[in-house]
Parts: structure tokens; sequence; C-alpha cells
């Protein structure tokens, strides 16, 4: 007795709700709704004639059984995918696939993109972005560059970009602001600076505790959902920031920015290249790694202003 195989559509969704434990998340990946999703697996459930997951008021689990099937689905599923680039690659511009956090791509890598085009023509990098850590086998990843102090177990992982936050404004906020000559000007609940946080809100605590000052007043001011918008709301004059300083680095250089004071924060913590052993087999991947690693080595060009400066 031969038997068929459940529908394509059903397999594909039961495979990434599994890996994601999420439709909604299958679904952006599948570029179709939750609700498509969640039809396609009741589907493949009722053709299997077994239920694949436990359905918690707010989130997903696999059982057994779809735990075990998820894992036969994933390999098959990568088996096609390879197939399908190695008899497709002979047509294809060559391309690597990097994995980093929206702020890293913004703000450092994407600025930089044309450097590596000119340096390296004809290879396409194509950029995921999130903040999870990936799965490089089954997302299909060559590199990834995450933030933490380095310990990515089975991976191959280098410091890229040390992590030091300095204290930054527009020098159209400097020229308007009140005398800015000590980090004690900022600190205070009825201090006259307006503080720009992203959602990592203690970093201006631990900056006035580095600087000697007390950290009272440290949490006032907008919190923005992460590094990007803070970095807009300073260039736009909207107030004092902590960025990073690499990633600040050209907007330095250019004046669009300042550094208001010497005292920079570092907490340990870097930006990391991490790839999987014999990644840089591939040429593609060879010539990005000694790319991004000679940007990252560039000298950044100083811009602090004298002290006192700024005030009315």
């Amino acid at each position: 007795m031969t038997l068929s195989l459940p529908p394509l559509a059903g397999l594909r969704a039961f495979e990434a709700t599994a890996r994601h434990l999420s439709m909604t998340l299958a679904a952006q990946e599948l570029n179709v709704t939750p609700g498509a999703v969640s039809l396609q697996v009741k589907e493949l459930e009722t053709a299997l004639g077994l239920r694949l997951f436990e359905r918690k008021p707010r989130s997903l689990a696999l059982t057994g059984e779809g735990a075990a099937y998820h894992a036969a689905i994933r390999t098959a599923f990568r088996l096609m995918r390879d197939a399908t680039a190695e008899l497709t690659a002979g047509r294809r511009r060559p391309e690597l696939t990097l994995s980093c956090t929206a702020a890293f791509a913004v703000q450092w890598l994407v600025p930089r993109l044309p450097r590596f085009e000119a340096a390296a023509p004809g290879i396409d990098v194509r950029i995921g972005v999130t903040n999870r850590l990936v799965d490089f086998a089954q997302d299909r990843v060559d590199i990834a560059v995450r933030h933490g102090l380095g310990a990515y177990e089975g991976l191959c992982a280098e410091r890229l970009i040390d992590d030091e936050l300095v204290p930054v404004c527009s020098p159209d906020y400097l020229r308007a602001a009140p005398p800015l000559r000590h980090p004690a000007d900022l600190a205070g609940d009825s201090a006259a600076h307006r503080l720009l946080h992203d959602e990592h809100r203690g970093d201006w605590a631990l900056w006035f505790r580095a600087a000697g000052v007390p950290d009272a007043g440290a949490d006032r001011g907008p919190v923005f959902a992460d590094g990007n918008g803070v970095m807009e709301a300073v260039k736009a004059g909207l107030g004092i920031a902590l960025v990073r300083h690499r990633f600040a680095a050209d907007d330095l250089a250019a004046g669009r920015l300042v550094v208001l004071f010497d005292q920079r924060l570092s907490n340990g913590l870097a930006y990391h290249l991490v790839y999987p052993g014999g990644a840089e087999e591939k040429p593609a991947v060879a010539a990005f790694l000694r790319w991004i690693r000679a940007e990252a080595g560039d000298a950044l060009i100083p811009a602090a202003p004298p002290p006192g400066a700024g005030g009315r």
C-alpha cells in the first residue's frame, strides 16, 4: 500500500511554525496570513490523524509526535533547498547572507556597503535583521554579527567592534542649550537637559556613576524602541543621548554630532563576527570577512568639543 504525501502547503506551514513556535512569524516568513497558516496546519493534523502542537493561550509547543515529525521534515526541506541551490548555482551571482541587529545594519553596516561593492563587485549581500540567534544551517545564514560577550558554542567568533557609549548631541542643541561644563550638569530630576533613551533605560545611570556623578534623574526623558530611533532623535536636536562611539563615527567626523565629555561607558560587551567552521571556504564569504575586518579596524576621527563648550 502506497501512502500519499500531505499537501506541500501544509508541510511548509508546519515546518515554519515548528521552527518559530509562532504562527505569526511563520506567516511573515511564508508571506501569508496567520489564519492561512493555522488552517494549513489544522488540515495537516487532520490528514495525519495526529495533534502536532499543544495550543496554549499565549504560546505553542510541539507534541512528542510533532517534534519527531519536525526533525524529519526540516531535514527534507534543507535537502531540497541544497539541491535547488546546487542546481542553480552556475546561473546566479555569488551571494552571502548576513544576520545582524537593526541598529548594526542601519548605523554601521549599510552606509559602508558601497565600499564592499567596489572592493568585491558581483557579490550580492543579503541582510537579515533580527535580534534572535539564528540557526546557520536551517536559516541559510553565512555570517552573523551578534552583540554579547563572544561565547558562541560550536561557532567561530571574532571581536569586531567594542561597545563604548559616549554622550552626544547635535551642534544646534549644544548652541541653544544651557551651559554644559561637567557631567553633573546633566544630572538631577530638575536638570534642564533632556536625556534620550533606547530600550536599555539604565545606561544613563551607569554612565553617571562612571563619571562620579549621582544618578538622580537618570531615567527622565523619552524612551525609543531601539538605537535607531535614538540616533535620529539626537541628530534632530531633541536632546542628549548615549550612543555607541563606533556607530556614530561618521556623524562625528561630519560634524552632525559632537561628543560632550570624555567619559565613556564600557561594559565588556562587543559586536562579534560569528560563523560556522568552514564558512570561509565560500569565496564570497571569505571576501566579505576580509573586508569587514579591515573596515572595523579603521581609526576613528575624534570629535570632542573643548571643556566648557556650549551654552547660550
